[in-house]
C-alpha cells in the first residue's frame, strides 16, 4: 500500500470530502469513475425521440432524457442488480426500462398516487379481460370535448374505471398533468386539439407489452418511503429516485402533482443509509447541492431540455 498527499485549493475541498468514500473502496471507485465519464460525455442532451417509448403515460418530468444514464448505471455495477426499486414511478419509465432489457432481475415499483396506481395495477396485476376491457375502451373512444368532460367529471367505481379515467386525464390535460386544476389541451399539435394527444393503437400497443413483464415486475401503491424501507438492507438493490421537484421551495412538484409534499432532508437521509445503490435525480440548486456534500453523494449535472424545448441541466446524485 502507498500512500499519497495531495494538494487542492480550499474551493476544491467540498469536492474532495465528497469522493473520500468512494477511494476508501476500490472497486466503487472504479465503478463511480466509470459511470461519471459516461455522463459527463453526454454534451448534448439525449435526443427522447430516440428511445424506446414503453410507458402508457406522458409524465410531466418524465424521465425518458435520462435512460442512457440509467442503462449505464445498472451495466457498470459491479454486483448483480438483484431488484430495481423505483419508489416515485409515476411514469416508470426507468423501471419499465430495467425489466424489459433485462437489467434487474426483477423491479419494485410503487405509487402513491391512487389514479396512476390504478393504471399499474390493473396491468400487471388485472385480469385478461380487465386488461382487453381498458384497450378496448382505448381504441373506441370517441374524442370529443364532450365525451372527454364526461369521463373526466365521473367518480369512478371500478379499478378499470379509474384507470381508463386516469389515462384519458393524462392524455387530454395539457401537459400530462393530473394534479387538481389542470386544463384541457385547447391548439394542440398543428392546432388538432383533443385529438393530438390521443394516440390510441400506440397505447394499447404498450399495454399489451407490459403484460408479459409482469413476471418480472411488482407493483404497490404505498409511500415512498415505506418502499424503499423494504429493501434497504439488501446491498444489491438498486434505487432509481425520482421525487416532485419541490427542494428549497420549488413550486414546479406542487403544481404538477397530487402528492407532492416531500421531506426531503428525511429522503437524502434514508438514502445515504441504504446498504444499495441509489440515483437520484433533482434541480440544480445550492440547497440541493448542499445536501448532496452533507451526505457524502457524487454530484453530476446532465445536460436535458424541458417542454419549452430549452436546454437546461438536472442533477444526478449517485450512492455507489
Amino acid at each position: 500500500m502507498t500512500r499519497s498527499t495531495v494538494f487542492v485549493h480550499q474551493d476544491c475541498r467540498l469536492a474532495l470530502d465528497q469522493l473520500r468514500p468512494h477511494l476508501i473502496d476500490g472497486t466503487k471507485s472504479l465503478t463511480l469513475a466509470s459511470l461519471i465519464q459516461g455522463i459527463e460525455a453526454q454534451a448534448k442532451p439525449v435526443n427522447v425521440a430516440q428511445v424506446r417509448h414503453l410507458s402508457p403515460f406522458r409524465y410531466p418530468g418524465g424521465k425518458t432524457w435520462l435512460v442512457p444514464q440509467i442503462r449505464n448505471w445498472l451495466n457498470v455495477a459491479k454486483r448483480p442488480v438483484d431488484v430495481f426499486v423505483e419508489p416515485f414511478a409515476g411514469g416508470a419509465m426507468a423501471g419499465l426500462t430495467a425489466a424489459s432489457e433485462g437489467l434487474a432481475y426483477s423491479v419494485a415499483l410503487s405509487e402513491i398516487d391512487a389514479d396512476v396506481a390504478a393504471v399499474w395495477t390493473l396491468i400487471f396485476d388485472g385480469s385478461e379481460d380487465e386488461v382487453a376491457w381498458l384497450q378496448g375502451r382505448i381504441l373506441h373512444f370517441d374524442v370529443t370535448l364532450e365525451n372527454v368532460r364526461s369521463v373526466i367529471s365521473k367518480e369512478p367505481r371500478t379499478l378499470r374505471d379509474r384507470a381508463f379515467r386516469t389515462i384519458i386525464k393524462n392524455r387530454m390535460q395539457r401537459g400530462g398533468i393530473m394534479a387538481a386544476g389542470a386544463g384541457l389541451v385547447k391548439a394542440g399539435e398543428a392546432g388538432r386539439g383533443l385529438r393530438s394527444r390521443w394516440y390510441p393503437e400506440t397505447l394499447a400497443r404498450r399495454i399489451e407489452m407490459l403484460r408479459p413483464l409482469r413476471d418480472r415486475i411488482s407493483f404497490q401503491k404505498c409511500d415512498a418511503f415505506q418502499a424503499i424501507e423494504q429493501f434497504s438492507s439488501n446491498p444489491r438493490a438498486f434505487f432509481f429516485i425520482d421525487p416532485p421537484y419541490t427542494a428549497a421551495g420549488k413550486k414546479a412538484g406542487s403544481r404538477l402533482y397530487e402528492h407532492s409534499d416531500i421531506d426531503h432532508h428525511k429522503l437524502f437521509a434514508v438514502m445515504a443509509a441504504i446498504q444499495g445503490s441509489a440515483l437520484l435525480t433533482y434541480d440544480d440548486t445550492p440547497e440541493v447541492r448542499k445536501l448532496a456534500a452533507h451526505y457524502d453523494f457524487q454530484v453530476v449535472s446532465v445536460p436535458m431540455k424541458n417542454t419549452h424545448h430549452t436546454i437546461m441541466s438536472e442533477l444526478v446524485l449517485l450512492k455507489s
